[in-house]
């Protein structure tokens, strides 16, 4: 540790340590601090680097490295080099100088302020870090200004080391920087041992080169887009255990039926009545298609007839080529047929038709709230708030049971003729015109209406739903996304990776701070959809309206400044 405290302080003294108050020693010192903050700058610039090839990939590898690199960097080292040189001075003064020349050493012992007299009993021989400021002697300025430089510059260095992670894991979580900066605060502990004065001259060195520090970084520049949007890969599965072929059976078995609680009460109720001849579907399926209402890369939407019940019901069919497609679905289909919310669609069947698996859903007669905006105008504060509280209160009930929607946008809620909202496709049916990356890691969702968390690349949240629902009803509010419309959904999705402020939102609407407070990029800033629903609701009492009426009443439309 002295070896390496001693060749970093003979080159800080050799690049600078001019002969005059408060000496050239104590000069070096403080060259050194300098020099030690250009490693944790080095840290950061390194990772800027190998995200230029990794992006925001982090696995355990990648997590790794990035972590050695902040510990060592950061911590390790800075620590090494900072207490090192505070023990050489401490030998000075001891008289065990072994790492001076001759000259080096007469220096050592000249003083050339009055204030700090002779340069090795002011550098080594005072009290520690600790000592100064728990058991202060003297005057009290004296202890104000080791308080203010103990304590000041640490943090003013910590700030800047904390800048320059954030700037090397940009277009990224924020998270990866605390390698940087929870070493730092250790550092910052550790270094307590110093004497004080070595410290305070360390830091002031450190603290400025620490700011400069951010140049290099800041100059490689972020990951390209092509990197951050790059399909993370696929991790190999044992291929699935073969199934004996299942019994012919009248018609098909639904795969999300509860298992029977006792089987003597199935047994007790009468079996369906058989179907008249030529009532079911194409090729012996029990649901008649009557009409196609959607189509899109993950398959096809049709209304149809359950005849069986004769009942209409949606019939979502997913082309499912592999596995993992299947698995998807019917995991997905399994975890909604458990959501119960009036206003949350209903699953009734997961079903194998002959061109693919089916979701059988509850059919919703009405329009899309996106037609309704688009053709009638925006809706007014009483209906949106009724809108908002509705739509809370049934992605609450879907995230209870841990659904998350993933793709919640004015398409995807229903207003039927009574004019009441209901929420549909929970990321399973994909309707024609969409623009999504389904690939495997890659965002869910639709440019304009994503939250930033999820176009970055990071996982679907209850938060990210939140978003997406505040920027749904702002635009039931304004006709307009809250981040504006883009040219492209690829430049869509680029500004929903940078945060883009939502400069659309509607100002004159009685909801527009809980909507701007809905609608902040970081996660954990957002209130929840509870505490949303609660405001709405109250301000709907306030203003004499009830909770449950229709989302229907229309207001010009005008453009939001």
């Amino acid at each position: 540790m002295t070896g390496l405290a001693s060749a970093l302080l003979s080159l800080a003294h050799a690049l600078f340590g001019p002969g005059f108050c408060p000496g050239d020693w104590v000069w070096a010192t403080t060259t050194a601090g300098a020099l030690v903050a250009l490693i944790p700058a080095l840290g950061a610039l390194i990772v800027a680097l190998v995200r230029k090839g990794t992006g925001n990939r982090y696995d355990a590898t990648t997590l790794s490295v990035f972590g050695l690199i902040g510990v060592v960097s950061v911590l390790v080292l800075p620590w090494l080099l900072s207490s090192g040189v505070s023990q050489l001075f401490q030998g000075a003064v001891r008289g065990a100088i072994t790492w001076l020349s001759a000259s080096e050493t007469q220096t050592l012992n000249q003083e050339f302020c009055t204030f700090v007299g002779v340069q090795k009993t002011y550098l080594g021989g005072g009290p520690n870090v600790f000592e100064t400021l728990l058991y202060p002697q003297g005057l009290k300025l004296s202890y104000a200004l080791y308080l203010l430089a103990l304590t000041v510059l640490p943090a003013g260095s910590l700030l800047f080391v904390m800048l320059q992670a954030r700037t090397a894991f940009r277009r990224g979580p924020k998270w990866p920087a605390r390698f940087f900066w929870i070493p730092f605060v250790v550092l910052v502990l550790a270094s307590v041992g110093m004497t004080a004065n070595v410290a305070v001259h360390f830091w002031l060195g450190f603290l400025p080169f620490s700011v400069l520090g951010l140049i290099p970084v800041a100059m490689v520049g972020p990951p390209p887009w092509s990197v951050i949007n790059r399909p993370q890969p696929r991790r190999e599965e044992p291929p699935p255990r073969r199934e004996p072929p299942p019994v012919s059976k009248p018609y098909p078995a639904t795969s999300l039926s509860a298992p029977p609680e006792p089987p003597g009460q199935l047994a007790a109720m009468p079996g369906p009545v058989p179907p008249p001849p030529g009532s079911r579907g194409a090729g012996g399926s029990r649901y008649r298609r009557t009409r196609r209402l959607g189509q899109g890369g993950f398959g096809t939407v049709w209304q149809a007839v359950d005849t069986q019940l004769n009942r209409t019901v949606a019939l979502k069919i997913a082309h499912a080529p592999d596995h993992d497609t299947a698995e998807r679905m019917q995991r997905e289909a399994r975890a909604l047929a458990v959501v119960n919310h009036p206003n949350c669609v209903r699953v009734y069947d997961l079903v194998e038709e002959p061109d693919g698996l089916a979701l059988v859903m509850e059919y919703l007669e009405g329009r899309p709230l996106a037609d309704v905006v688009d053709g009638q105008g925006p809706i007014d504060d009483v209906a949106a708030g009724r809108l908002w509280a509705t739509m809370a209160g049934a992605l609450a009930a879907a995230h209870e049971k841990g659904v998350l929607h993933r793709d919640l946008k004015p398409s995807n809620v229903i207003l039927d003729p009574a004019g009441m909202a209901h929420l549909i496709d929970f990321g399973i049916a994909r309707s024609q015109g969409d623009a999504k990356m389904t690939a495997t890691g890659m965002m869910i969702g639709t440019p304009d209406f994503v939250a930033p968390e999820q176009a970055m690349g990071a996982p679907a949240s209850p938060a990210s739903d939140a978003w997406q629902l505040a920027a749904t009803v702002s635009y039931a509010l304004s006709g307009q996304p809250p981040r504006g419309t883009r040219e492209t959904p690829m430049a869509a999705l680029m500004a929903a990776a940078r945060a883009d402020p939502v400069s659309h939102l509607p100002r004159r609407s009685a909801h527009a701070r809980i909507l701007a407070a809905s609608l902040d990029p970081e996660p954990r800033r957002r209130p929840t959809l509870n505490a949303v629903r609660r405001e709405v609701e109250g301000w709907l009492s306030r203003a004499g309206k009830s909770t449950d009426g229709p989302v229907t009443q229309i207001v010009p439309r005008h453009t939001p400044r």
